[in-house]
């Protein structure tokens, strides 16, 4: 189901994640729910009139008219400045949704899951990750997930948690690593998606979210690598 216009939401929460990206809860009289992995419109508007409108993935997933957005601040950007940097419980804006029915995970299938996130591209990913962990019945996820530092990973400390019970978690760092880091740093390399990836037999239905060139990138190095393409979705984003 999905709402066919603009719905009123009012910050009620805000917590940071990192230096640039911040975890923002909104409340949504009439949301209708939303499955995980699915996004939404997000509709600002100034005094002047003037409106800008962007998409953002949604962190949560269920019944239930309380979401979760995940905001990574873009310079330049004409909405994540201001859900970023400047929005504050209690400030309205309109939201429009849930959007999206390709990038969706569904717990019926047992296929094994491989999930690839670059930057804020986890929060989706964080959707089917958080759904995967309400039943114990569901299929097998893993997690490779890109970040420059350890500081720019979103919602480090539950995806760790998420790693010790729920899902087979791969870090990878491309500008500087923790202490006591003993793999490689730089972009991820073919080579190291396959590693962090279930073989292409095991038949995995796998989810690959961020910046365009890093989508491209990844879904290249599976398909050469074996795996079916149809079986890899991609969602990626650009200026926000």
């Amino acid at each position: 189901m999905r709402t066919t216009g603009w719905l009123p939401a009012r910050i009620t929460d805000v917590q940071p994640t990192t230096a640039h990206a911040r975890v923002l809860t909104v409340e949504v009289p009439g949301w209708p729910g939303n499955e995980p992995g699915q996004h939404l419109d997000v509709r600002l508007t100034a005094e002047d009139g003037y409106q800008a409108e962007r998409s953002y993935s949604i962190a949560s997933s269920g019944p239930g008219t309380s979401l979760e957005l995940g905001v990574d601040v873009v310079p330049d950007g004409e909405v994540s400045p201001y859900l970023g940097e400047i929005a504050e419980i209690g400030d309205m804006l309109e939201v429009k949704g849930p959007l999206g029915a390709y990038f969706v995970w569904d717990a019926a299938d047992p296929s094994p899951v491989q999930l690839i996130a670059g930057g804020s591209g986890i929060v989706p990913l964080l959707a089917m990750t958080r759904a995967r962990d309400r039943r114990a019945d569901a299929a097998p996820f893993r997690l490779l997930y890109s970040v420059r530092s350890p500081e720019d990973a979103m919602y480090r400390s539950e995806i760790e948690e998420l790693g010790a019970r729920t899902l087979e978690l791969t870090w990878a760092y491309t500008r500087s690593a923790p202490d006591g880091w003993s793999g490689p740093v730089g972009r991820l390399t073919p080579a190291r998606v396959a590693a962090a990836s279930w073989a292409p037999d095991a038949r995995p239905l796998t989810f690959v979210c961020g910046p365009t060139s890093f989508v491209e990138a990844v879904a290249d190095a599976l398909v050469a690598a074996g795996h079916d393409p149809a079986r890899v979705r991609t969602e990626r984003f650009g200026g926000k």
